[in-house]
């Protein structure tokens, strides 16, 4: 019996000189009994891993949900203007840009574990300054440096679970970020209710300065991570990746061909920069001066579907009367937007490729969020809403033409989705 149509399309993009390996695959098909079936069940490693590493996403739900309780006493306490407030609550959004771009090289560079335990230390050292911030410029400050902490781990957490992630949980295990903002978001309101009847020039800034422990406890947790095994083949170190595969598949047969795709896909990618060190070097030129027509189809599928995220009101502000909420409502296309662009884009490419998509949804976010009351003022909340409605009607014709499924594909699978159709 011969390989999937799928299966043999990603060896054929994957090893050099294909037209020499499609047809010796035609006539010498593999059989079936040396190819492992995958394993559906939940590998517990995996999921581990996965979770540890999602839960720098709570460190950005806490600050959506504790921002909304605070903002109301640092209004009072330091005596800040409106627009000031909508400059203050964007502004996360808007520097997170910056750790989003930078976590891709970053990650390429340092790898993928390291690059969340930079996340954590930055994020703390934000809200610390956010804590014992005397005006509106030292709170600004940290703000700033929170939002880079907030794009690295916005970036590097779903990049990091789908690549050690298993084809048959890669999605669920992708989309546990998504889980913990929410998580974030509700031990924000519960600092607001439980900190609120402290003295008003005390309150916020407890709130503010307490998601400095979930930063330690993250940055501390991830040590006891592994490291993402693709990357570690990268770099060459084949050994160590392997041991990582096989804690984190369900079968050895599995874990050994995960490991050949992943040498594979290295080796036509043609990542042996200083004898298997890759550091990412040239990677974004690639991407965004001379890529190839693939590439180009996956840049436009991974920035479409954050790009529709943002602009559908994914993140909306609603203000009523002197009390601020930030609601975000995380619905299907929250969680499926971070699993899909961290999954589609070549293991060369996925960290950087990724960073650019991240950094339009933190863009659009941002524009969103510093607009959203000045729009709604101008044409009623209900008018934004019909605007958004056919914004997510454009949305969904993209999605339909350019996002091929990827259901229980491998990583080195899906890139054949986007190969010219001969």
């Amino acid at each position: 019996m011969a390989f999937s149509s799928i299966q043999q399309q990603s060896y054929y993009s994957l090893l050099p000189d294909s037209d020499h390996m499609e047809d010796t695959l035609e006539n010498n098909p593999p059989n079936a009994n040396s190819v492992p079936v995958r394993n559906s069940r939940l590998n517990k490693h995996a999921f581990a891993a996965s979770l540890l590493a999602s839960t720098t996403s709570i460190l950005l739900g806490y600050d959506i949900g504790v921002m909304s309780g605070a903002i109301v006493y640092i209004r009072e306490h330091i005596h800040i203007s409106t627009i000031q407030v909508e400059i203050l609550v964007g502004s996360l959004n808007v520097c997170s840009l910056i750790g989003s771009l930078a976590a891709g090289k970053t990650s390429d560079w340092i790898g993928r574990r390291w690059t969340i335990v930079l996340a954590a230390v930055t994020f703390l050292i934000g809200a610390v300054l956010m804590g014992f911030a005397p005006s509106y410029g030292y709170l600004m400050a940290g703000r700033v440096i929170a939002g880079i902490g907030v794009g690295y781990s916005l970036m590097i957490g779903p990049v990091y679970t789908t690549e050690l992630s298993p084809a048959t949980s890669r999605g669920f295990l992708s989309s546990l970020p998504e889980l913990c903002i929410t998580i974030g978001i509700l031990l924000g309101y519960l600092a607001n209710y439980f900190l609120a009847n402290l003295p008003d020039n005390i309150n916020w800034r407890i709130m503010l300065g307490a998601a400095g422990f979930p930063a330690i406890a993250i940055g501390l947790g991830v040590m006891l991570m592994p490291e993402s095994p693709r990357w570690l083949v990268m770099q060459g170190r084949y050994d160590e990746a392997s041991k990582i595969l096989i804690k984190t598949s369900n079968t050895k047969e599995e874990a050994d061909l995960r490991l050949e795709e992943m040498k594979m896909a290295v080796s036509n990618s043609e990542t042996d920069e200083n004898q298997g060190q890759f550091s990412g070097k040239g990677v974004w030129r690639e991407l965004l001066l001379r890529p190839t027509r693939p590439l180009k189809r996956i840049l436009i599928a991974a920035i479409g579907i954050n790009f529709f995220m943002q602009a559908t009101g994914n993140d909306a502000v609603v203000w009523k009367e002197t009390t601020f909420t930030n609601r975000h409502n995380w619905d299907g296309l929250g969680p499926i937007t971070w699993v899909y662009s961290s999954e589609i884009f070549p293991m060369k490419y996925r960290a950087q490729g990724n960073s650019i998509a991240v950094s339009i949804n933190r863009v659009v976010s941002g524009v969103v969020s510093m607009t959203f009351l000045t729009i709604a003022h101008k044409i009623t909340f209900a008018g934004v809403f019909f605007i958004l409605a056919g914004i997510a009607a454009v949305g969904t014709i993209f999605f339909y033409f350019f996002l091929p499924e990827t259901k229980g594909k491998t990583l080195e699978e899906i890139g054949a989705l986007f190969e010219d159709k001969s």
